[in-house]
């Protein structure tokens, strides 16, 4: 078994995250895997649990929040890929 860096959970199906650049982490649930490791939206504050928006090296949650900081690549993010459904 192995317990859980971030709740203390021994748990006997913990897994192991492995980081890019080598660090290796312990959990018991996906819920502390984003407590410890997720990063932050830099206009919200919630924590990033899904592909976000990456600008000039800021974090977003949703092209919202991204279109909400006052730069250029911002404003051009959108939410949808392609055209509207009919």
């Amino acid at each position: 078994m192995a317990t859980c860096e971030v709740c203390g959970n021994d748990y006997w199906l913990a897994f192991e995250v492995r980081t890019v650049s080598g660090d290796v982490h312990t959990f018991d649930s996906f819920e502390c895997a984003i407590h410890k490791l997720a990063p932050i939206c830099e206009h919200c504050g919630i924590k990033i649990s899904g592909h976000g928006v990456e600008v000039s090296g800021r974090f977003f949650c949703c092209g919202h929040c991204a279109r909400a900081v006052e730069t250029e690549q911002g404003a051009e993010i959108r939410d949808a890929v392609g055209a509207r459904p009919a």
